[in-house]
C-alpha cells in the first residue's frame, strides 16, 4: 500500500478529486462526516474513525452497513476525529497520506489539521503527509535538501515559518531563485514563486517551512 487518503468532513467544494486515487494501492479513511463524503463518491472506505456526532441515525446505518472497519470514540475526547484517522493511517505505514476535507468551512479545523503536520514531523521521513483541496496542497519541508516535481495543476510555490525561523534556504529552478537567506515568522517575502523546470530544488540549513502549492482555480 503506498497512499490512504483520509476525508474530513469539510465542504464537499473542497475535497480533492477522488475517483484517481482508486486503486489496489490506495485505502480510504472517513473521519466522521468525512466517511458520508467518500459514500457519496462511490468509495467504500477502509475505515470510518470518529465519534460521529455529526452524522444522523440514517447516516450512521448507512456507514455501518458498508461493513468497513469503524473505530468510533465517545464525543468527549482530546484527539479531533482527523487526529484518530491519522493515528489509524500511520499505523498502516504507507508512502503518503493526503488529508483532505480540513479547509474550508470553520477555520479551527484547519488550523488543527495543520498542527498535525507538525506533530508528526518525526514520522514524516517514512510518510510523506499532506494536506490538499481542488486549489492547494500544503506540506512541512525541514533541513536537508528536497526535489520537488513541476505540476501545471499548482504553479505557484509559496514558503512560510513554521519554527522561530528558517535559515540558510536556497531555491533553484524556480522564477525567483534564492540563496542561503532565511524566513522568519511573519515574513510573507517568499510567496507566489513558480517552477521553471522539470523540478526544482529547495535546501534549508534549519527549521520547518511550510510549502504551499497552489492554483488560481
Amino acid at each position: 500500500m503506498k497512499k490512504v487518503i483520509i476525508c474530513a468532513g469539510g465542504p464537499e467544494e473542497e475535497l480533492i478529486p477522488l475517483a484517481p486515487f482508486i486503486d489496489s494501492e490506495t485505502r480510504f479513511i472517513g473521519a466522521d462526516r468525512g466517511t458520508l463524503q467518500l459514500l457519496d463518491a462511490g468509495i467504500i472506505p477502509n475505515a470510518a474513525v470518529g465519534d460521529f456526532d455529526s452524522v444522523s441515525v440514517e447516516e450512521m446505518k448507512k456507514i455501518v452497513d458498508t461493513n468497513c472497519f469503524i473505530e468510533r470514540r465517545p464525543a468527549e475526547k482530546d484527539e479531533t476525529d482527523t487526529e484518530l484517522a491519522l493515528d489509524l493511517a500511520f499505523s498502516w505505514k504507507p508512502e503518503k497520506i493526503i488529508l483532505t476535507g480540513v479547509t474550508g468551512g470553520r477555520l479551527d479545523h484547519m488550523f488543527s489539521a495543520l498542527q498535525l503536520l507538525v506533530r508528526h514531523l518525526d514520522v514524516q521521513k517514512q510518510t510523506q503527509l499532506l494536506i490538499a483541496n481542488q486549489q492547494n496542497e500544503l506540506m512541512l519541508l525541514q533541513e536537508g535538501t528536497h526535489q520537488v516535481q513541476r505540476d501545471m495543476k499548482f504553479p505557484y510555490l509559496s514558503f512560510f515559518s513554521i519554527s522561530e525561523a528558517v535559515q540558510g534556504i536556497s531555491i533553484t529552478g524556480v522564477k525567483y531563485e534564492v540563496h542561503s537567506e532565511d524566513i522568519d515568522l511573519g515574513d510573507t517575502r517568499f510567496t507566489s514563486n513558480e517552477i521553471l523546470r522539470a523540478s526544482c530544488t529547495i535546501s534549508i540549513q534549519s527549521g520547518i517551512c511550510l510549502m504551499v502549492r497552489s492554483s488560481d482555480s
